[in-house]
């Protein structure tokens, strides 16, 4: 097999050969297998070629159906053989990568009708797969035992077994095991209080085995965006801990549906603090022959972080609807934070010392220096606490204090934009009002390329949409009313998207009382594994799929979705992130709760037309309030060009079409 799918030329600049290439391809190729030509996706990959060629950063904003995915999946590709270093494609969260490698999928077209072998592996965060160590106790205890057991002797063989002249492979996937839903997952999967670095099972670990893998891949390596600003923000503590950073050395990285990026960045610069870790952690060098110094000094940071915790737990406030508590900052608890952080000086001062005695194990040293660091980055934000976001969650064993940056366009401009590669934002939704310059300043660059292209469908043939009147505002019986008569309408079929795992449960507790739907098929989010899910959705053409998470990405095309229901506007969560850009705001309906619902309901009505054939109808149930008016306006603003908002869903239903082009 070739390098390249063309002839390349020595002589003359490899980006433009690519280019051209690429050009027959949507122009010749492509058509000729059946693609059409579309003159979006042309412009498109013209415009890729000077990012390319220049290494520079761009902002492709491409409509649905421009084809976008094909035309940065081919520049990547090419563009990783002539470097010799894979590409990285970050999808916006990990249900969407399965989307991109599924059998029907762009990069599977490509291979299939370029007669080319693409290298594509996934790359998923650790907690998509099993912890052996959780495993081993959630099969001795009550709840799923039997289940997990099962599970448990499924394991490939090597696990259980000593002997080192043996064949490894990947296993664990979250997708290996659809069957077990979102509840039951948590208790095996792996999370950010497991210590990795002393588990006896990590070389034997699916996870770590799954790395192995990954890093192999000639052409392209697709994770999602959290996982690569986990291997940004811990790229360089890995190799000073004598590990490989997550992901290998690339060419150039893709964020699809990259308007979320800022918003993953902040995620990986969470650090997350527990009183039970740290002693656990900090009592290991008890064991080992250490002075007596530091031994006063490790009891005496023990005791101050009891304090500490216990004054956070005073300062904690409940927030309705939300897991997260509210953390209440005050002066005693700025103080009980300043002299732990100095206990943590002290004990690592101290340490200096005793490295150069050679009395602790290293291992162990330098594992216990790597916490004491990040707590000690952690605990300093409290220092500038405008700057600061953070809350408190509860469990079993105690409070986890959750600490994050409220910016963070400085680590996005040293880690990232500074690496002089190709970096490609695409999204449908980049801009505002035709400018670039606020999604630019969010992440932190300031020198970049950009363009925009509308979508090629003709909407106002192709949906309907509509936000019905209520009688009584809007109430949870009113909607459930409405959906109910939507969905016998179009016989299924449809997404229904959900702001909050809340409004889902309950609807799904209240769907079962409503008679005409007894013989609809439900598919509910937290269920079974995600991907999974939307495969029985797609096959299923009569199915329902209800989902929280599927606002962006999601493409199914045909009549499987020929109903889309918006179950409520999805303004941002009652939670400390919005809380803290909501405290920072003079007008916060205005700058931070409308763009943010604005944006996310016009990803969301993306998801009904994914091609010329389809039709449908998306419906958006809104609640009226004091701002309905002014909601009502914005939200015909968010629907494409020329589609009507209708007040009454006799309007809507009366004379529509499903994908299949029948008259319904």
């Amino acid at each position: 097999m070739a390098r390249y799918p063309f002839e390349y030329d020595h002589s003359q600049p490899f980006i433009q050969q690519a280019s051209e290439w690429i050009a027959d391809v949507f122009y010749d190729i492509l058509p000729e297998a059946g693609f059409e030509v579309r003159d979006e996706q042309i412009y498109m990959a013209f415009q890729l070629e000077r990012a390319f060629a220049e290494k520079q950063t761009i902002f492709a904003e491409a409509g649905v159906g421009t084809g976008k995915t094909l035309v940065y999946l081919l520049y990547a590709i090419c563009y990783a053989r002539y470097t010799g270093k894979p590409a990285i494609i970050a999808c916006a969260d990990e249900s969407l990568i399965e989307q991109l490698v599924k059998p029907e999928g762009d990069i599977a077209k490509l291979g299939k009708y370029l007669d080319m072998e693409i290298d594509a592996r996934l790359a998923k965060s650790p907690d998509q797969y099993v912890c052996l160590m959780k495993l081993d106790d959630a099969r001795l205890g009550h709840d799923d035992a039997a289940l997990f057991k099962e599970l448990y002797g499924s394991l490939p063989s090597f696990v259980h077994s000593p002997g080192t002249l043996q064949s490894f492979h990947a296993y664990g996937d979250r997708k290996n095991y659809p069957r077990l839903n979102d509840e039951q997952w948590e208790k095996i999967n792996w999370d950010a209080f497991q210590d990795c670095f002393v588990c006896e099972m990590r070389h034997r670990c699916g996870q770590s085995l799954s790395r192995e893998h990954y890093r192999k891949s000639a052409d392209l390596i697709i994770c999602s965006h959290d996982f690569y600003m986990e291997h940004v923000w811990t790229y360089e503590g890995r190799k000073r801990e004598g590990q490989l950073p997550l992901l290998p050395e690339h060419c150039a990285v893709v964020f699809d549906e990259g308007h979320l990026l800022e918003t993953a960045a902040q995620k990986a610069l969470t650090y997350r603090l527990k009183h039970i870790v740290f002693e656990e952690l900090i009592t290991r060098l008890l064991k080992g022959e250490i002075r007596e110094r530091l031994a006063v000094l490790i009891d005496e940071a023990i005791e101050q972080s009891e304090r500490m915790f216990d004054v956070l737990e005073g300062q904690c406030r409940n927030i309705p609807g939300s897991d997260r508590k509210q953390v209440v900052l005050n002066e005693q608890l700025l103080d009980e934070v300043h002299h732990f952080r100095e206990q943590l000086s002290a004990i690592e001062e101290e340490l200096v010392f005793e490295s150069e005695l050679y009395t602790l194990n290293e291992y162990q040293l330098r594992i216990v220096e790597e916490h004491l660091e990040m707590m000690q980055r952690a605990l300093s934000l409290f220092d500038h606490s405008e700057k600061l976001i953070c809350w408190a969650t509860e469990s079993g064993t105690g409070l986890t204090l959750v600490v994050m940056p409220r910016t963070v366009k400085e680590v996005l401009q040293d880690r990232v934009f500074s690496l002089r590669m190709p970096i490609v934002f695409s999204s449908a939704t980049l801009s505002v009002d035709g400018s670039f310059e606020y999604i630019a300043a969010s992440v932190g660059t300031e020198s970049f390329l950009s363009f925009s292209v509308a979508s090629p469908y003709d909407y106002p043939k192709q949906m309907k949409a509509v936000a019905p009147k209520w009688k009584h505002r809007g109430t949870f019986t009113e909607k459930m009313k409405a959906a109910v008569q939507l969905l016998m309408h179009t016989e299924g079929r449809a997404l229904i998207l959900f702001p909050t795992a809340d409004e889902l449960r309950r609807f799904k507790q209240e769907i079962p009382e409503y008679t005409e739907c007894s013989s609809m098929r439900f598919l509910f989010e937290g269920d079974e594994e995600i991907s999974h899910l939307i495969g029985r959705f797609q096959q299923d053409e009569l199915s329902m799929l209800c989902a929280v998470s599927l606002w962006e990405g999601l493409d199914v095309p045909g009549p499987a979705l020929s109903n889309l229901i918006i179950w409520s506007l999805p303004f941002p969560p009652h939670d400390p992130v919005f809380m803290a850009r909501r405290g920072g705001s003079t007008r916060p309906f205005e700058e931070v709760d409308l763009p943010y619902m604005l944006l996310r309901l016009r990803q969301g009505v993306g998801r009904l037309i994914r091609s010329r054939e389809d039709r449908g109808i998306a419906a958006i149930l809104v609640e009226e309030s004091d701002h309905y008016d002014d909601l009502r306006e914005q939200i015909a603003g968010v629907l494409p060009a020329g589609v009507e908002l209708k007040d009454s869903l006799d309007e809507v239903t009366q004379q529509s079409t499903h994908a299949t082009g029948t008259v319904v």
